[in-house]
């Protein structure tokens, strides 16, 4: 931010009213508002300013909360917007606020020239000097308003203020004071009535529009202010307020005093009616000279403001537009590239044109600052203590109406401002990183959505009939043997939830805490580049089985109960899995059902077929099995994959068991193909290790159940023995699920 020289603050709410109502009572008050009344009738132009302040009150209050988040300083609102939300939002929106503070210089010095038409056709009739184009009088106004920003500084804004204040309040006191006699003429007065070849209603809109865009202008005073959390709310939304006033007062005494024909055809008609008609004038030279002055005061500063915080490409350009005066540190640079800028407009000659144009450009910039509102009421940032609180609804409501009237008065417009500002912001994001961002807004947003879904979760009742995987898995081997990650991130893809806790063995000291955390950064790093769906984190314990203890009590990052853990041991050295049995009977007690892979050195490249292993005694187990086999080829790495169920039964049972596969299979209940159900006779005097051995050799992933009572018998001996396959799965389910 430019270095600003230290004042004496002294304004109280006074200098902000004045400042914004002078800007917002201006040009187009005097010139088009009897072409609004003329066009769309006295109704159709309170519907303009209704619409038209559902997008500045919003505003307007939303820029009072961002203003008093925190100490204001100067710098106006550029300053407060990037301070409150980060360089990269400020800037993006600051640029089209510089943009539509530029333009409105040639916007207002158009208007100024307007205001020499009764001089002009006094020099016609006098002299006969005919004066056609009146850039010969808005061209060397921006000059010499230029000229006079660059000598005399910012000073001159504001001893002007009150003179221009008591200029415009007096037009309109001789203004409504005055009378035409029209009404008179006019047995009934309808307030319906319009030229029938009138423009269309949004570019009206589209003409009216900066009318209403003047309530932030006493925002730029926030470094001179004495208190500026209470001046800028209470300045800004009561010029507001009495300026909507204002304006219906204004659209029903041009109505009553004047036909459509002349409300269109004479853009000084209220010098018609006012009492003493030269006032008129007078006010719109005071008026749009102020404003004109205003903005060249604010933009180049707005400029040198975005310069100094470094958001554009090159340091040259940088430094270029951030140098101002050694003694002031007026933005000379800046004011120089904005004057251009605003005589290219002013050549365009034409205010119905460069007033759309402004339009658009505050529509984009008051439309992004609702939406950062409405994210920051959501994201409950605890930095974020306005002293003065908008309502969420009212932002939102704001943000909807620039969008909506955006594209009403013109969809190639909005469409380009749009993609201009998010471009904007996303080279912004790219070439400075380390600033703050829509991310931030965004990941408090999701904090408070996804807290609130999860209580939600936890207070609604258990549907076990749709049963989905939560699993857990603590593994000291994470970067060894990633095996149980890849499984962890197959479940999670789509179908289920999964928590990945590294164990890292040995008590909490400041030493173990770095270490885990250096651990989290490599997990996290490791689950980004595999795009994995899965929720690492560290665990530091003093034994594997009290971080068993731990693990089992943690809450599901899906807001609904962990119910599955998974082990992990190498087939090659078997050593870890003697640990998994001596914890089992603990895991057992919490209820969770237990998934054990015996990992292989065995790639995984094909990933072609899953192999579901269906014993006598796997009537609990094997809906679970089936379910898992069903989630993983629900991976994109399975897409190419399908799943064999072989099923070892007994002779008695083997059309039993077939039928009742293949009606869940007709039932769409399964997703695998008749003939990939395989039942295979139970014969005595042959193991069941060996069949799985001879089919399953070439399977990328088998799935084979236990029970708990063969651990007692059998011990690891039971998850031994299947070397001629790759990976195994094996899988104890706690109660039978239910296939839906």
């Amino acid at each position: 931010m430019a270095k600003l020289i230290k004042k004496e603050t002294k304004f109280g709410t006074l200098p902000v009213f004045l400042t914004a109502i002078s800007t917002i009572l201006g040009a187009v008050m005097f010139l088009r508002f009897g072409y609004s009344v003329g066009s769309v009738g006295f109704i159709g132009t309170i519907a303009i300013i209704f619409i038209g302040h559902l997008v500045t009150i919003p505003t307007a209050m939303a820029i009072a909360e961002i203003a008093t988040n925190q100490k204001v300083e100067g710098g106006g609102e550029y300053y407060i917007i990037s301070r409150s939300f980060g360089i990269n939002i400020g800037a993006a929106i600051g640029i089209a606020l510089y943009l539509s503070q530029a333009i409105s210089i040639a916007f207002y010095i158009i208007a100024f020239a307007e205001a020499f038409d009764p001089v002009i056709a006094w020099v016609s009739d006098n002299y006969e000097i005919i004066i056609n184009d009146k850039r010969y009088i808005s061209i060397p106004a921006v000059l010499f308003l230029s000229i006079l920003m660059l000598t005399k500084g910012a000073d001159l804004g504001m001893k002007m203020l009150y003179i221009v204040v008591v200029t415009l309040f007096a037009s309109l006191l001789l203004f409504f004071m005055g009378e035409t006699g029209y009404s008179s003429q006019v047995a009934e007065v309808s307030f319906t009535e319009r030229l029938t070849d009138n423009n269309s209603f949004f570019i009206v809109f589209g003409i009216i529009f900066p009318a209403f865009t003047g309530m932030t202008a006493g925002v730029g005073l926030s470094g001179d202010l004495k208190d500026p959390k209470k001046s800028i709310p209470w300045g800004t939304l009561s010029a507001t307020i009495i300026g909507m006033v204002i304006y219906v007062f204004i659209a029903f005494k041009l109505y009553t005093n004047a036909s459509p024909e002349d409300l269109i055809n004479d853009q000084l008609i209220m010098s018609k009616i006012a009492l003493w008609g030269p006032i008129i004038p007078i006010g719109l030279a005071a008026a749009t000279i102020s404003s004109a002055l205003g903005s060249i005061m604010v933009a180049p500063r707005t400029l040198q403001a975005l310069a100094s915080d470094k958001v554009f490409p090159t340091a040259k350009i940088n430094s270029f537009l951030s140098a101002g005066r050694k003694d002031s540190n007026e933005p000379i640079n800046a004011t120089l590239i904005t004057v251009g800028l605003a005589l290219f407009f002013v050549a365009m000659g034409s205010i119905d044109t460069v007033a759309q144009v402004i339009s658009m450009f505050f529509m984009v910039t008051y439309g992004a600052i609702c939406t950062i509102s409405f994210f920051q009421h959501f994201a409950a940032d605890p930095s974020y203590r306005p002293a003065f609180r908008s309502k969420w609804y009212i932002s939102l409501l704001g943000a909807f109406m620039c969008l909506f009237l955006m594209f009403k008065m013109e969809p190639g417009y909005a469409f380009a401002s749009i993609f201009i500002m998010i471009l904007i912001y996303l080279a912004l994001s790219k070439t400075s990183e380390d600033k703050e961002g829509m991310a931030k807004i965004f990941q408090g947003v999701i904090f408070q959505l996804i807290r609130e879904i999860q209580v939600f979760i936890q207070k609604a009742e258990k549907d076990d009939d749709n049963w989905r995987p939560s699993v857990i898995c603590i593994s000291g081997d994470s970067f060894e043997r990633p095996a149980a990650f890849e499984l962890m991130r197959w479940i999670s893809h789509r179908y289920g939830f999964g928590t990945y806790l590294h164990f890292i063995n040995g008590y909490y000291s400041k030493e173990t805490k770095e270490l885990s955390q250096g651990e989290l950064k490599r997990l996290i790093r490791a689950a980004d580049l595999s795009d994995s769906n899965v929720y690492v984190d560290t665990m530091v314990s003093p034994s594997y089985t009290t971080a068993i203890a731990q693990a089992l009590q943690l809450p599901s990052v899906s807001g609904k109960e962990n119910n599955m853990i998974l082990f992990e041991f190498s087939k090659q050295n078997p050593e870890g899995l003697e640990k998994i049995m001596n914890n089992y009977s603990m895991v057992r007690t919490s209820g969770f059902d237990t998934c054990i892979l015996a990992s292989s050195e065995k790639g995984l490249d094909i990933k072609s077929e899953i192999h579901i292993w269906i014993k006598p005694s796997d009537y609990i187990n094997s809906n679970l099995m089936i379910l898992l086999g069903y989630v993983i080829i629900g991976h994109p790495q399975w897409k190419k994959a399908e799943i064999k169920i072989f099923a070892i039964m007994p002779q008695e049972k083997v059309h039993e068991e077939k039928t009742e596969l293949l009606n869940l299979i007709k039932a769409g209940r399964l997703p695998i193909s008749a003939q990939n159900v395989n039942i295979i006779k139970k014969e005595e005097h042959k193991n069941i290790k060996a069949i799985i051995n001879e089919y399953s050799k070439d399977s990328d992933l088998t799935i084979v159940g236990f029970r708990s009572e063969a651990i007692k018998q059998l011990g690891e001996e039971l998850f031994q023995g299947y070397d001629d396959i790759g990976n195994v799965l094996f899988v104890n389910s706690t109660k039978s699920k239910i296939i839906s």
